[in-house]
């Protein structure tokens, strides 16, 4: 469960809130479905392809995997009357296994972007945000103007294969780029003072600053990027992104989905 945020974070997390708006949520409970790295398809089993280290989206807590993204398949797999079982993958292995019928969906939070959407089919968006950079407090001056200071720096941190990087490449293309094969691996190198932000989905930004913050991280609390994350479903299986889709806009759902995201990002509307 996140920790809380400070007081004196408060007055920019209004700005934030402002800026970045869930549509739906999450359940309240650790997920104990099974995990396994190959499961045939059967139709009476919902088979959920996740990289669960990134909080509070999705992460492991002990042998659990938890937070936003779990919660909603717990409830998506509910929903269609299925056994849920999560499918732990490599971030880049996302996309072809689910392609190879290896998984029948992606819940891990996705970006959906016009080059995925070539290979894959993607639910409405169940949360609208963007990027944003995880810095050192003592940088907060140095980087006050936003976007604007981010040429300045010395390092940019970035996740293999995310939106993050590709945003980095269009944007900063003159800034040295360190890539990285997880979110805690950039974010100690933010700490030892390797690289100067680490840019990524501003959920798991804000999680890590908070995590973090005995440590002298912060955030900059503004978003980078406006972008929609989604369920991935290959383009054939129309009956389940259908489904999903109705799961996600059944007026019936709204209430208990909008309590499951406060309980994982309390200063969601």
């Amino acid at each position: 469960m996140p920790k809380k945020l400070t007081i004196k974070h408060l007055g920019v997390l209004i700005f934030f809130v402002a800026s970045l708006s869930f549509i739906t949520g999450c359940a309240l409970t650790d997920q104990k479905a099974a995990e396994s790295t190959e499961i045939k398809p059967d139709i009476n089993i919902l088979r959920v392809g996740v990289t669960p280290n990134a909080p509070p989206l999705i992460f492991k807590k002990g042998k659990k995997i938890i937070g936003l993204e779990a919660d909603f398949a717990k409830e998506l797999a509910k929903y269609l009357g299925k056994s849920l079982r999560f499918v732990e993958l490599e971030w880049e292995d996302q996309i072809p296994a689910l392609l190879d019928n290896r998984t029948d969906i992606i819940m891990s939070g996705m970006t959906q972007t016009p080059l995925r959407e070539v290979r894959i089919a993607f639910t409405r968006r169940y949360l609208e945000s963007g990027q944003m950079a995880l810095i050192r407090r003592e940088d907060s001056v140095r980087f006050s103007t936003g976007i604007f200071s981010l040429a300045t720096s010395s390092g940019i941190g970035v996740v293999k294969n995310t939106f993050g990087e590709y945003f980095v490449d269009e944007r900063f293309s003159n800034v040295n780029k360190e890539i990285f094969s997880s979110p805690q691996a950039a974010v100690e190198a933010v700490i030892d003072k390797d690289i100067d932000m680490f840019i990524y989905d501003a959920p798991m930004i804000l999680y890590m600053a908070s995590e973090n913050e005995d440590k002298g991280l912060t955030a900059l609390f503004a978003l980078l990027t406006r972008e929609n994350l989604a369920w991935g479903v290959r383009k054939d299986n129309t009956e389940l992104l259908e489904s999903a889709n109705s799961f996600l806009s059944d007026a019936n759902n709204q209430k208990m989905l909008k309590e499951m995201t406060q309980y994982w990002v309390p200063f969601a509307r």
